[in-house]
């Protein structure tokens, strides 16, 4: 563990310097549950020591942030790191103790007392029983845990959403993992209570945010890292979104608690909660270079002295070439602008890491007012390792009076046996 916050508050001279110290000691991955808002990615720590990271096959595992559920409130939206949001879990924990009832969406917040909160359907009901019972009762069983709670996981409200202000033309947040009634680990000088005036010591207490969710990734991509230690931090970041699960306990779409429980977007939960048996062997992956990055902030209206402060390299990158169009496990196309320019095409490479031959097919889902052309629509690999492409043509129909919304969807290459589903989330911005 590095220490970057101090009592004289939080600097990026020691963000930067902490993870700096962290690449020099030859660590695997870098978990980071901290973000700066507002900052351009050259002035970014986060930014610019993750990139140093990525250049030596360290992963970054990041928070997305707890200003949810409103849109462009994500810090850490860098192409090159991981970005993860926070869900809830498939268990409750309770205890015995006369406190409050709170009906409410929120599941974040901080308290001193007992109190239980329930959500505004159940609330309904909570009313209901009290005014036409004579002797309401409501108990809590201290010490339990109730598992198998459905429908689980959701998408807390509090977790950031995209599209990245720091970067939106790489779809954030990437990933969801267990970020609500997280018991974690606590200071045992920090009360976690108050029992009238006297404070509680404990050494664990139970955390919500996008910082109890990001260390679940890390640990997954650290799981990836010592199956697979010849992969790119990229690669291990693709394998984790691509088999992903964007469905309940109930085999639901998951559903964003932010927004009144409709079905979550890719900008809330990313390509959705991550699976780590099924990223150890995700069929395709998604790589990318050093170079790739950077021929990214080439045309992305960088300077050269800009891109510099990222890289702090002395390395000759390659400006020749620039583009826009990362080869990213997951796809966002912006119309939401005075540009006359209604289609975006996107080329993609993956690399075949499933068992050898193999033979792939696409499959799609899109809202009906976009156009989608993949080609081509089989991928046929004669060999582990081979690599192929293939380009995706988005159009919307939707202009004008009906713009300034978005829309989403995904796209999915099958293999033969069924065994892979390699799936990518998309938003179209209108």
């Amino acid at each position: 563990m590095y220490k970057v916050i101090w009592e004289e508050g939080r600097y990026a001279s020691d963000v930067l310097a902490g993870m700096d110290q962290a690449i020099a000691d030859g660590v695997d991955v870098i978990s980071i549950s901290s973000g700066f808002d507002g900052v351009p990615l050259y002035e970014d720590p986060v930014a610019i020591a993750s990139f140093a990271a990525m250049e030596k096959g360290i992963l970054v595992s990041t928070s997305a942030g707890n200003d949810g559920p409103e849109l462009s409130t994500l810090h850490n939206g860098i192409p090159w790191v991981l970005t993860v949001a926070a869900g809830t879990i498939d268990r409750q924990l309770a205890g015995i103790i006369a406190g409050a009832i709170f009906i409410t969406n929120l599941t974040r917040f901080q308290y001193s007392s007992a109190l239980i909160a329930i959500t505004p359907e159940d609330g309904i009901t909570l009313q209901n029983y009290a005014k036409n019972n004579p002797s309401p009762t409501v108990t809590i069983k201290f010490k339990k845990t109730f598992l198998g709670t459905t429908t689980a996981p959701r998408v807390a409200s509090f977790s950031s959403r995209g599209p990245s202000p720091s970067f939106p033309g790489v779809l954030k947040p990437d990933i969801m993992a267990p970020g609500v009634d997280v018991l974690a680990a606590w200071p045992s000088n920090s009360a976690v209570a108050l029992i009238g005036s006297t404070p509680l010591p404990s050494d664990f207490n139970v955390i919500s945010g996008t910082s109890m969710s990001c260390p679940h990734a890390s640990g997954v991509a650290a799981l990836l890292k010592s199956t697979h230690p010849g992969w790119s931090p990229a690669a291990i970041r693709s394998a984790m979104m691509t088999t992903a699960s964007a469905l309940d306990n109930a085999l639901k779409p998951i559903k964003d608690i932010g927004n009144y429980y409709n079905p979550a977007s890719p900008l809330a939960m990313g390509a959705g909660q991550v699976d780590p048996n099924k990223a150890l062997d995700p069929g395709l992956i998604y790589d990318a270079t050093p170079q790739d990055y950077v021929s990214l902030l080439c045309a992305s209206n960088y300077t050269l002295n800009q891109i510099m402060m990222i890289t702090r390299s002395s390395k000759a990158y390659d400006c020749s070439k620039p583009s826009t169009d990362l080869n990213y496990p997951s796809f966002i196309a912006n119309f939401n602008t005075s540009s006359t320019n209604y289609s975006q095409t996107f080329k993609r490479t993956v690399t075949n890491v499933g068992d050898g031959a193999t033979t792939y097919k696409v499959h799609w889902m899109t809202p009906t007012w976009l156009s989608i052309v993949i080609e081509p629509k089989v991928l046929v690999f004669k060999y582990k390792y081979e690599k192929m492409s293939y380009k995706v043509y988005m159009k919307p129909s939707l202009q004008g009076e009906k713009r300034r919304s978005y829309g989403f969807g995904h796209i999915t290459w099958v293999d033969e046996t069924g065994k892979y589903d390699v799936r990518s989330p998309f938003v179209v911005l209108i």
